[in-house]
């Protein structure tokens, strides 16, 4: 991440959402921690759709803790992303990335 990144988060432990905390760590690469009611069924999913989010919004050198309590993928989505940008401190993302 080319930016400076802080440890945000987003989102709730309520059912039927996810709460995404972003973590800046020192390596290139992206750190998934993913525990889920659905990660036997659903785990690979999820784990695509945050890295394919993150691909399109140019992040790395994160760790995500990921708690999943059955959100949908728009929802893990919305949540991966608002965390992202709060860790970046962005007030105006860029809609066209999104």
């Amino acid at each position: 991440m080319s930016k400076k990144c802080e440890t945000a988060h987003a989102g709730t432990l309520e059912s039927s959402d996810v709460f995404v905390r972003v973590i800046p760590v020192d390596t290139k690469g992206v750190e998934i921690e993913l525990e889920s009611s659905v990660e036997e069924i659903y785990g690979d999913a999820i784990r695509a759709l945050v890295l394919e989010t993150l691909k399109k919004m140019k992040i790395e050198g994160v760790k995500l803790i990921i708690q999943d309590k059955g959100a949908l993928e728009y929802v893990i989505k919305a949540r991966v992303q608002t965390a992202i940008l709060r860790a970046l401190g962005e007030d105006k993302p860029d809609w066209g990335v999104l």
